[in-house]
């Protein structure tokens, strides 16, 4: 069910996004809320006072009557200060820490206080929504990339073994594949109460499993706490969120807190990459945990690859060996990396009880919005791949994925994050293509051009043979790509995937790359697609 209450007064100028909840509820007494969450929140309120908690929101924007408000401190203000707008809007209590307490108190609400409002609020959100998570076989995904295709083949193979699946990232949430009416950013893993709210509704809504990204932000802010996964996997670890994390280090051990006996019961690694054999080494150390491992060339993983036959399609036969047993499937997408995507996703069907074979007839048809999504533009076009790669290793593996083509590549880096990558990326590129066309992605508040110097001189550095080129902003950098590029070779446009929008100083302007890209096609007067029966 969505809910959207407007705008109450929080800060910034952006809406707040509609929420889903479920439509039944059991409300719950506050003191038996603050019961539950053990000695640590002090609920300061008068004799007698004990509201019916049904829901709880982060958000003074989204309030509804009978939230529990929690009140956490933000980057420009304290979220105790917007306490009143929340009771106007129906908040019957507020959950917040001692330095939002006056702020709370004063908006005449009952208070809870504690020193770990944030680690706390999941588990509230989980008591007030009737602990849904434990009624869902629970399956989550974490790696620098990776983690969207191998929940989408997650979602199609759980579904071919005869579940009814949610599935929650940074492309949506969606029920049995289809998208759920609820407004989303580009966030990963929802915060808790958003995230408790959704798993509620899912079950609800006839949901037995649910598929989900879980970011090294969201393991850092405890937006997962509360949940023991069924399964988890790892994918990868690359060089990504160094802005958040500060270092490579921090980064690997938020991934690791995933791979414990409290937050998972059974693991799936991806072992070809240094950190899935760092992971690796520490689950060996945990008995608890039930282990599968996945690998294209190491002979003891569980599940191996031993065949991989690539189509002009973009289709990939593959023959893998299956916790000892030999697995035949067809993969709609290219690219070993995404072999390997797949024996991840099958390995844990079958750690939680599905039907491998049943589950890899299930992939054949598997559509993963901007992740290496083929755009149709027409008779004489050249092969135009969109994908969401913006680290240096997905750079490298999305261009590898088509390397018997000559390719042209765009691609740019985000503004106000991990700098250090740039240069990294623009050389993974002008070692992976023939052409490239360096251009902007989401630049925020930081100046596209000085951006895009980072990367040119990255792609310069690498010393090959690669044309290199300033494409200047990202429309007239794809009509730049699509004009030096012939029938027969491949243009990957990279960095934004599913995006739908391009943030410029502050503001979010409209812009698809595949949508783009047939504008700029047909703006070079090639002839467009037929209307049906053409590549997607």
């Amino acid at each position: 069910m969505v809910r959207d209450t407007g705008t109450l007064g929080s800060v910034g100028a952006v809406p707040p996004v509609p929420t889903l909840r479920p439509r039944l509820g059991r409300p719950l007494p506050l003191r038996a809320l603050a019961a539950e969450l053990g000695e640590e929140p002090r609920l300061v309120a008068p004799a007698g006072a004990d509201p019916a908690v049904t829901g709880i929101t982060l958000d003074s924007r989204l309030v509804l009557p009978g939230d529990l408000y929690v009140a956490l401190p933000g980057q420009h203000h304290h979220g105790a200060a917007f306490s009143a707008a929340a009771r106007a809007a129906g908040a019957v209590a507020v959950l917040t820490d001692p330095a939002g307490r006056a702020d709370a108190e004063a908006a005449g609400l009952p208070v809870l206080v504690t020193a770990r409002a944030r680690p706390l609020m999941a588990h509230a959100a989980a008591a007030v929504y009737g602990h849904p998570a434990e009624r869902l076989t629970m399956h989550a995904v974490t790696g620098t990339n990776g983690k969207t295709t191998t929940t989408f083949l997650l979602d199609a193979a759980l579904r071919a073994a005869g579940h009814r699946v949610g599935t929650v990232g940074t492309i949506g949430f969606l029920l049995d594949g289809r998208p759920l009416p609820a407004g989303r950013t580009t966030i990963t893993t929802p915060e808790s109460p958003e995230l408790q709210a959704l798993l509620a509704h899912l079950l609800e809504a006839g949901a037995d499993s649910v598929a989900m990204e879980v970011s090294s932000h969201a393991l850092v802010l405890g937006r997962a706490d509360a949940i023991t996964f069924d399964v988890a996997a790892f994918t990868n670890l690359g060089r990504d969120h160094l802005d958040f994390h500060g270092d490579e280090e921090s980064y690997f051990a938020a991934k690791a807190q995933l791979f414990t006996p409290e937050r998972t019961r059974q693991v799936v690694l991806s072992v070809d990459d240094a950190g899935g054999r760092r992971m690796l080494d520490q689950v060996r150390r945990t008995p608890e945990l039930t282990l599968r491992t996945v690998s294209l060339s190491d002979p003891d993983a569980d599940y191996l690859l031993l065949d991989a036959r690539p189509a002009p399609d973009g289709r990939t036969a593959v023959t893998a060996r299956a916790d000892g047993r030999r697995l035949d499937l067809v993969l709609p997408l290219p690219g070993d990396f995404n072999v390997r995507n797949a024996l991840t996703a099958l390995a844990m069907v079958a750690l939680a009880g599905g039907d491998v074979a049943a589950a890899a007839a299930g992939l054949a048809d598997v559509d993963v919005p901007g992740r290496m999504q083929r755009v149709a533009l027409g008779p004489g076009a050249p092969t135009v791949v969109v994908d969401f790669a913006h680290t240096p290793q997905a750079v490298a593996a999305a261009l590898g994925a088509v390397r018997d083509r000559r390719v042209v590549a765009v691609l740019g880096c985000g503004g106000d994050r991990d700098p250090a990558k740039r240069r990294p990326m623009g050389e993974a590129a002008a070692r992976g293509a023939a052409v490239v066309v360096v251009t902007d992605d989401n630049p925020r508040s930081e100046d596209p051009a000085a951006i895009r110097a980072e990367v040119l001189a990255g792609a310069r550095a690498a010393g090959g043979p690669a044309e290199v080129h300033d494409g200047g902003d990202r429309a007239s950098a794809i009509r730049l790509a699509l004009s030096l590029a012939g029938p027969d070779d491949v243009v990957a446009v990279l960095g934004k995937g599913h995006e739908t929008g391009q943030e410029v100083a502050g503001t979010v302007l409209p812009f698809a790359d595949a949508d783009v890209a047939r504008a700029a096609w047909a703006a070079l007067g090639g002839p467009p697609a037929a209307p049906a029966g053409g590549p997607r």
